[in-house]
């Protein structure tokens, strides 16, 4: 494709945009209240159960997710640590992130401010593992090298449903320790079998060999903010994720609409979901072609990819068209890595990819003309993660639940002299 290619000239007055509306619907809310003082306490006294004492060393493994709030998470529970006398250190716990490599978990992990320097807090990156044996099924169960020779592993981990199966125990403490703790070589040995039976299995392993002293579990709501807490002891892993999923699965936000002709999506992103976009929000059928089209969002445009996923673009692949914007940003090296250790490969699969957004945007919408006899329904959205407020057609409006409100509207779209859509402030309310 040349830096010519116009295809709006083609698709030409079918291309224009429909009145479209701000729409802001509710959500839950509600926040763990004195967050900072229950963690604290909450940590204190299952490290302290757990025999953590003056000159134990605590490894803290963090994962390559945005968990809210994560350097203060991070902060908390390395202070109940020193509280006791003990000494922490961060490990990354992020499989095959960025890059699969531990300079590039160390970056991700900087990125959320969480560093020696930002902290006063040791990172020991590696991708070095111990085998500390294997599942009923023959799988073998790796740990980060520097965890495992530590006294004790505190785990914080975001519990939500996962982006690519279903099952009583999906994303939280226990893929942390499978797959997270695993690094690379863990990673893609878990990712080679069911990842629904194969998690809590090789948990269990872990939990059995490793010392593993505490976990942090966090149920964020639809602000990314902490809607539930629980710090438990190693033996309750298992059943606090379980028991979380379904919060999760209940404050997850999703759009109140069961068909669209066209959504557009601002940006994408490692800290936005682990698929850059979330399956659950534009459909696992984007992710899995063989599910029912629950949503049906006929086609899907993205714009572009956040900063904090560090070139990192997996999950463009969901995606049928994309800007030369999000392209330019892909960093090959940590976007191979996540897809060949989870082979998923299509998820890197670069889609048609237009000059700039405002070509972009108008392709989607001469696609979406062409293949609806309706009025356009067509939505707008930052990201699958902030959902709050969301741009919608005026012929979808209509359908919207009782939940949602109309707060503003526009003509059109807006761009920037060189084609970038407008995103700052396009979505206060």
């Amino acid at each position: 494709m040349t830096d010519g290619y116009t295809p709006g000239v083609a698709v030409n007055d079918h291309a224009s945009p429909p009145r479209m509306h701000l729409v802001r619907q509710q959500f839950d809310a509600s926040e763990v209240p004195e967050f900072d003082r229950r963690l604290a306490a909450e940590a204190r006294s299952v490290l302290t159960a757990q025999g953590v004492g003056p000159g134990s060393r605590i490894a803290i493994a963090v994962g390559s997710r945005g968990v809210s709030p994560v350097a203060r998470v991070v902060r908390i529970v390395s202070e109940a640590v020193r509280s006791l006398e003990a000494e922490p250190f961060i490990v990354p716990a992020m499989g095959s992130h960025g890059g699969g490599a531990a300079d590039g978990q160390a970056e991700v992990l900087a990125g959320y401010g969480i560093s020696e320097a930002a902290l006063g807090v040791p990172v020991q990156a590696t991708m070095d593992t111990v085998e500390l044996g294997a599942t009923v099924d023959g799988v073998r169960v790796h740990l980060d090298a520097a965890a495992a020779a530590a006294d004790g592993i505190a785990v914080i981990g975001r519990i939500k449903p996962h982006t690519s199966f279903r099952g009583p125990v999906e994303s939280g403490l226990c893929k942390m320790l499978a797959i997270g703790l695993g690094n690379r070589r863990g990673a893609e040995t878990i990712h080679a079998h069911d990842l629904a039976t194969t998690i809590p299995a090789a948990a269990r392993v872990a939990l059995a060999a490793a010392p593993v002293c505490m976990g942090v579990g966090l149920v964020e709501n639809a602000f990314d903010r902490p809607h539930r807490l629980a710090v438990v002891g190693p033996e309750a892993f298992e059943s606090t994720d379980r028991a979380l999923l379904e919060v999760a699965r209940g404050v997850l936000p999703r759009l109140p609409l069961d068909r669209l002709d066209l959504l557009i999506v601002d940006r994408m992103g490692k800290n936005v979901s682990g698929t850059g976009m979330d399956p659950n929000v534009i459909g696992m059928w984007r992710r899995f072609p063989e599910l029912p089209h629950e949503p049906d969002y006929r086609w899907l445009a993205v714009l572009g990819l956040t900063e904090q996923s560090h070139g990192n673009a997996v999950g463009i692949g969901m995606a049928d068209l994309t800007s030369r914007k999000l392209t330019d940003d892909i960093d090959p090296v940590p976007t191979y890595a996540n897809v060949l250790t989870s082979m998923a490969v299509g998820m890197a699969k670069v889609p048609l990819t237009l000059p700039n957004d405002r070509e972009c945007v108008a392709t989607g919408l001469s696609l979406a003309k062409r293949s609806s006899v309706e009025p356009l329904r067509v939505a707008r959205i930052a990201s699958t993660m902030e959902l709050e407020t969301f741009w919608l057609s005026e012929a979808a409006v209509p359908d919207l639940p009782e939940s949602c409100e109309v707060v503003a509207d526009s003509a059109s779209f807006k761009f920037g002299k060189d084609g970038s859509i407008v995103e700052s402030g396009v979505y206060a309310h």
